[in-house]
């Protein structure tokens, strides 16, 4: 997989780190280092506003003495530097308290063998120029002003980007792989002064062909902005509350802060207690699948080697386990679930990847035609979130809905609740976006305070 006779490679860099590492005198040691590149173009009043182009390497390593600890990073891969980040990181170690809790992987947890193609992280068709991108984000805005009402566009953009990674220790592990990306982006304005309103849409896939059109794009943010025209303040009081598909992904992602191994670790999470009790309803389950094909949190194996693999983070509703990289899963008495993260200036913490929500059986028009009289929410703003009691408080904006039908837009609330009372009586649609890392449909909410007028 890795060129180890060239000297630009990865893998050829990594060895040099390690090697500095042991000969300053580390005990063991782990590198990440990544090499990328990437093209954004803005397109504004039909003139391109911005053009940047970025290439780098970065390196992250991290040396063990015994049970103290340390990491250095930089952008300079030149020998001198690297010898030089290696003693300063030996002599950080020798200041470090003991940790009990770090260490590397054993050898016999790394992941072995993969198929990174399986993944299709990495589009091999031709990288776009930064011409070609600036067309695409001028035929965005072109299709957005062409919309009755929009008076301006404040950001049509497209971007790619290209990128490589490795992972490498001390004790024998050695992987990585590429990985691109591809985007376009519209944020549109209607009205003037105090009437003024906006909304968005954006397309990130991995593969050119999978991406939306441009003109797909500047419609879908036109629209959605001139839905948003003369909001009013909704009424005061307990009403259903159905979380759009654009935005119902926070809901989840609140679930998985409060199980993160880090903060049951600590001791400062809602969920603290949960293990093994039902935190979501009966029927409705959340899995993590790293192997998921063209997605942009697929990976083979975690930051500190594991081998990932498919894990029932609840079951049926019941919580079946944190997630841990090693060092909380060893605080904690139990295994890693193979879900470190890392970037190269930062020390492992664990994070899910590829998570998918259970799907209803109902659409979006069915669960708000159930719900009767209520709120439709399609973008928030702020929040207060209590990680120790899950108390739940966040602006929002969206649609009124009466009898079922949307009534008229809406700005200026605050919905607030108990997450764990939230999360316990969900209803789920079934319009979840499949190329997503994070696939949730819409969510209802059979009751929350809304405070507006």
């Amino acid at each position: 997989m890795f060129d180890l006779k060239s000297p630009l490679s990865l893998a050829n860099l990594s060895e040099k780190i390690l090697v500095a590492a042991k000969r300053a005198g580390a005990e063991s040691a782990d590198c990440l280092v990544a090499s990328g590149s990437s093209t954004n173009v803005d397109v504004h009043n039909g003139a391109l506003e911005l053009a940047e182009r970025s290439e780098g390497s970065d390196i992250g390593l991290r040396v063990f003495i015994g049970k103290k600890q340390a990491m250095v990073s930089g952008s300079d891969i030149s020998d001198r530097t690297i010898e030089e980040m290696a003693e300063r990181a030996i002599a950080m170690a020798k200041e470090a308290p003991d940790d009990p809790y770090a260490g590397l992987a054993t050898p016999n947890q790394y992941a072995t063998a993969w198929d990174i193609d399986a993944l299709e992280l990495y589009d091999t068709s031709p990288e776009p120029s930064a011409k070609s991108l600036e067309e695409e984000a001028r035929l965005v805005e072109i299709e957005a002003l062409g919309h009755k009402g929009i008076e301006q566009v404040s950001t049509a953009s497209a971007s790619y980007s290209s990128s490589e990674v490795l992972l490498a220790t001390s004790n024998g592990f050695l992987g990585g792989y590429k990985r691109t990306s591809r985007s376009l982006s519209c944020v549109a304005i209607a009205g003037t002064g105090l009437g003024m309103e906006r909304d968005y849409d954006v397309d990130s896939r991995i593969h050119q062909g999978d991406l939306r059109s441009a003109q797909d794009i500047g419609a879908s943010a036109a629209r959605r902005t001139l839905e948003r025209r003369t909001p009013r303040k909704p009424s005061t009081g307990v009403y259903p509350v159905l979380f759009d598909e654009r935005i119902s992904s926070s809901l989840i992602g609140h679930l998985l802060s409060a199980i993160n191994g880090a903060s049951i670790a600590r001791g400062s999470s809602w969920l603290l207690d949960a293990l093994e009790t039902q935190v979501l309803p009966a029927g409705m389950s959340l899995i993590e699948e790293p192997g998921r094909p063209r997605v942009g949190a697929s990976k083979p194996f975690d930051a500190e080697g594991l081998p990932k693999q498919r894990r029932e983070i609840i079951r049926d509703g019941t919580l079946m386990g944190w997630t841990l990289d090693l060092v909380s899963a060893r605080k904690l008495g139990m295994s890693s679930t193979a879900s470190a993260a890392r970037s190269p200036d930062s020390l492992p913490r664990p994070q899910a990847g590829n998570v998918t929500l259970s799907q209803g059986e109902q659409s979006k028009q069915d669960l708000l035609s159930d719900m009767g009289t209520g709120l439709l929410v399609t973008s928030m703003i702020g929040s207060t979130i209590n990680p120790n009691t899950g108390d739940y408080s966040r602006g929002a904006a969206g649609h009124w809905v009466e009898n079922g039908k949307i009534a008229y837009p809406v700005s200026e609330c605050t919905i607030a609740g108990n997450l764990k009372d939230i999360l316990s009586r969900l209803i789920a649609a079934n319009d979840a976006r499949q190329h997503l890392s994070t696939r949730v449909p819409s969510l209802l909410v059979e009751g929350m305070n809304i405070a507006g007028q």
